[in-house]
């Protein structure tokens, strides 16, 4: 699976523990930063992150700041994405499996590393239903367009 990460300085330790836990399990991830404490505005990384999953036709992006609250609503701001904020694994299987969500958001300061880490193996691990949830989905989506 290709995935690209993001983080603003919320979330950058997590997402480090999670790219890790992810090439181990031999996924292809795009690292976009930020590796490091210097402030950013997570609107900002959202946009570059996102745009990039939609451009490299990647898998799946996870992005992460303090709460993950902020950048998953920056991150619905932008057309074609479908970012879930998780903070539990039953979550990030509903948020694949009902709504074929193509980003999920985690909080660096609010989720321990373990935790995180199954919850991305929950969210990767399930498949999209189709059916009765594409007919939501392709609702959720013509929103877009009227908005």
């Amino acid at each position: 699976m290709k995935i690209i990460v993001g983080a603003d300085q919320g979330g950058f330790e997590l997402k480090a523990f999670i790219q890790m836990k992810l090439e181990e399990k031999g996924h292809k991830v795009k690292n976009m930063g930020l590796d490091e404490t210097i402030s950013i505005d997570y609107p900002d990384k959202a946009e570059e992150v996102c745009q990039a999953l939609l451009e490299e036709k990647a898998d799946l992006a996870i992005l992460f700041c303090g709460t993950g609250i902020g950048i998953c609503i920056a991150a619905n701001k932008i057309q074609g994405i479908r970012a879930a904020h998780l903070s539990d694994e039953y979550s990030a299987r509903m948020a694949k499996k009902h709504n074929d969500a193509n980003v999920i958001c985690l909080g660096g300061r609010t989720l321990g590393p373990e935790l995180a880490w199954s919850i991305v193996e929950a969210f990767i691990n399930a498949e999209f239903e189709g059916g009765r949830h594409l007919r939501r989905v392709d609702k959720i989506m013509a929103l877009e367009g009227k908005n």
